[in-house]
């Protein structure tokens, strides 16, 4: 079957799961076995396997696709060889401790509540009485642990809404590359390459990839562009645009240093009925890069 039906395909059978309730689409055995299936059998760089935390507890917006989120970083790190894969949920696992266990952490949509948007402190709110000066002290050292793990060489690799995991930040967001600004409805669109020929983006095999999923816009340190853009979406090609936006451009995943450490960030994919072999590669691939094993090209745009 050539590729462009194979995609039509997909993005009906997409356009069909988003008319009903997220209920009706479950982490079942069918969708584990899809999942099993399209997965790399091996990583593009044999290495020694590494450890990976995957922190997917949210605060605010729930994005339904966290627990298959769970699943098929799972499904990859087995099959692949490549990862042991953790999943956590409490912010003790921010403690420094904590954090030397693992080459790398993944934030899974760990959306925190607003207008303060600050995941820490919110879960400090939650699980603890402690009084708000010290809810504060605490959070900004939770932050900070995250940060110097990053700068000290640790990875970390960030899912769609996680990005807003400390979107008030500039700091956190000089680190991640940007903060999230908004998104208009979720619609169909496609997203290409800045350049087919880098590594990080080889899955794709210079077509680019079309799905549904939410558009994201960026602020704060986006515009600094202190990053390696690898994917990008055109402006006038969505609905719901606010803005003006420059070159016509919306990057929407990238990687970056920090420090001696390593960040990627995809904002595919909200669903995970859009997941195919090409992400699920290009996922394998973002987790390699930012535990190390992988090496490319992480330049920033301007230097």
């Amino acid at each position: 079957m050539k590729k462009s039906v194979f995609t039509l395909i997909i993005i009906l059978f997409a356009k069909s799961i988003f008319a009903q309730s997220i209920e009706k689409f479950p982490v079942s055995e069918n969708w584990l076995e899809e999942i099993e299936s399209l997965a790399p059998s091996s990583a593009r760089v044999k290495a020694t396997v590494k450890k990976i935390m995957v922190f997917s507890q949210h605060t605010g917006f729930y994005h339904w696709t966290i627990p298959h989120n769970d699943e098929m970083l799972k499904i990859l790190a087995k099959k692949s060889g490549a990862f042991e894969i953790t999943i956590a949920r409490d912010i003790d696992s921010f403690d420094k401790k904590n954090l030397k266990k693992y080459d790398a952490v993944i934030l899974n949509n760990s959306n925190p509540s607003g207008p303060k948007r600050d995941l820490f402190s919110d879960l400090l709110e939650q699980n603890s009485s402690l009084d708000t000066n010290t809810i504060t002290k605490l959070a900004a050292q939770y932050e900070n642990n995250l940060m110097e793990y990053v700068a000290k060489g640790g990875g970390l690799m960030i899912m769609h809404g996680a990005i807003t995991v400390q979107n008030n930040s500039i700091k956190f967001s000089e680190m991640v590359g940007g903060s999230f600004d908004y998104h208009p409805k979720q619609q169909e669109m496609h997203l290409k390459e800045v350049n087919p020929e880098h590594p990080l983006v080889q899955a794709f095999n210079g077509e680019g990839f079309t799905h549904i999923d939410e558009p994201y816009f960026f602020k704060n340190a986006y515009f600094d562009y202190n990053f390696k853009p690898l994917l990008y979406i055109e402006a006038d090609k969505l609905e719901g645009v606010k803005n003006e936006v420059e070159n016509n451009i919306i990057y929407v995943s990238w990687i970056k240093r920090h420090g001696k450490g390593r960040v990627f960030y995809s904002s595919p994919s909200h669903n995970p009925q859009s997941m195919n072999a090409e992400l699920l590669q290009f996922f394998l691939d973002g987790m390699q890069y930012v535990v190390g094993d992988l090496h490319c090209d992480d330049s920033p745009m301007g230097s």
